[in-house]
C-alpha cells in the first residue's frame, strides 16, 4: 500500500527485558475508511533483515458501496509483499496483471527499476461489504537486484506450506521453518511466517536467522517471564534461544532475515541504497514516464508536495 502520513511508533516500556533487544508500540492513525499502524520504519529501529516498511490494515469493516481506492502509485528498488486475514483486494499493475489476494494468499511485487500499481476493493465486494485485515511489507532489494526487472508473482492460500503440530499452526510465507521450505524465492535471505497458537502451546524461535522480529496479532504471548497483547513489535536478540508461550489462544507474525549488506534510503513510496537514484525517481513520476496501469489509466497519486530528503535507514540505528 502507498506510503501514508503515519508518525513514527514509540518505543515500549519494556526494554529491560533479556529476550528483547527492541520493543515497539506503534501508534493508530485513522485514515478515514480504516486504521493504519506502522511497525517500521520507526525512529529506533528501521529494519529486520530486508523488512523496512511492517503496516497493519485495520481490521475494519466495510459497508455495502464502500472499500479501499488506494490510485496508482510508483515504486522502485524494493519488493512487497501483502498478507490478508481477512477481506480481498484487487491488485493491478503496470506489467498487466489484475489479481485478487485473499486471506492466507501472497502477493509478491518486486518493484526493481520501477513499478506502478493500484489496489481497491472489487465491485462484486462493494455490494455485499467487507471485512478487511491483513499485513502489508516493504523488503529492500540487494544492491545487485535493485535495477532489476520488475515481476509480480501470486500464490494461494493452498500452495504455502503449512505446520501443525502440539497446538501450532504456522503457514511458511518465505524462508524454513520446522524444516519446510516456501516456495516463494525473496530477493535475499529472508523469514517470514503467519503462527497460531493454542493457549498453552509452546514453540521455539530458530536462532539461525540473524535477525528475528514478532508482530502480536491477537491474544496474549509470553517471553522470558513477560507477556505481550496485540499490536507490538519484538525485536529478538540475535542468536538467543527463544521460547514464545501461548497464555490464550494467540496469533502473532515472525519476521526477519539476513541484514542488508548497507543502509537503504526511504522517502515516499521510494527505497533504495543511492539518495540520487530517489531523487531521479520524483522526477520520473512527475513527468509522467513511468508505465500506467492497465484498467486503471485514468487516476494516480501525485508526487507528495513535502520534497524533503529521503532519511537513511538502517537495521538499529538512524543516523541523520
Amino acid at each position: 500500500m502507498s506510503w501514508t502520513p503515519c508518525p513514527d511508533p514509540i518505543l515500549g516500556d519494556k526494554d529491560g527485558v533479556n529476550a528483547i533487544e527492541t520493543l515497539i508500540i506503534p501508534r493508530a492513525v485513522d485514515l478515514g475508511e480504516m486504521e493504519v499502524r506502522r511497525a517500521l520504519p520507526s525512529t529506533k529501529r528501521q529494519m529486520v533483515g530486508p523488512f523496512i516498511f511492517f503496516d497493519q490494515m485495520g481490521p475494519a469493516e466495510f459497508l455495502t458501496d464502500q472499500g479501499i481506492d488506494v490510485r496508482p502509485h510508483p515504486h522502485i528498488n524494493l519488493a512487497t509483499l501483502t498478507y490478508l486475514f481477512e477481506g480481498e483486494i484487487l491488485h493491478r499493475d503496470s506489467l498487466g496483471t489484475e489479481q485478487t489476494i485473499r486471506p492466507g494468499a501472497v502477493n509478491w511485487m518486486r518493484a526493481g527499476k520501477g513499478i506502478v500499481h493500484s489496489e481497491r476493493t472489487s465491485e462484486d465486494r462493494r455490494k455485499n461489504g467487507q471485512r478487511l485485515f491483513g499485513i502489508q511489507t516493504w523488503m529492500a532489494l540487494p544492491e545487485e537486484q535493485e535495477e532489476s526487472a520488475p515481476e509480480f508473482i501470486h500464490y494461494g492460500e493452498g500452495e504455502l506450506p503449512v505446520i501443525e503440530a502440539d497446538g501450532i499452526k504456522a503457514r511458511i510465507i518465505a524462508g524454513q521453518m520446522f524444516g519446510k521450505t516456501s516456495a516463494l524465492r525473496t530477493a535475499s535471505e529472508t523469514l517470514y511466517g503467519d503462527v497460531e497458537m493454542q493457549a498453552g502451546s509452546q514453540m521455539p524461535i530458530d536462532a539461525g536467522y540473524e535477525e528475528r522480529a514478532l508482530y502480536t496479532i491477537s491474544g496474549e504471548i509470553e517471553i522470558a517471564s513477560d507477556r505481550f497483547e496485540p499490536g507490538q513489535l519484538l525485536v529478538l536478540r540475535p542468536g538467543d534461544a527463544i521460547t514464545v508461550r501461548a497464555r490464550s489462544n494467540a496469533r502473532f507474525m515472525l519476521f526477519g532475515g539476513a541484514p542488508m549488506g548497507g543502509p537503504r534510503y526511504i522517502w515516499w513510496n521510494f527505497v533504495s541504497s543511492r539518495p540520487e537514484r530517489i531523487e531521479a525517481a520524483k522526477q520520473e513520476w512527475a513527468r509522467g514516464r513511468f508505465d500506467t496501469v492497465p484498467g486503471d489509466e485514468e487516476d494516480f497519486i501525485p508526487l507528495p508536495e513535502n520534497q524533503g530528503k529521503p532519511r537513511r535507514a538502517t537495521g538499529g540505528v538512524f543516523y541523520p
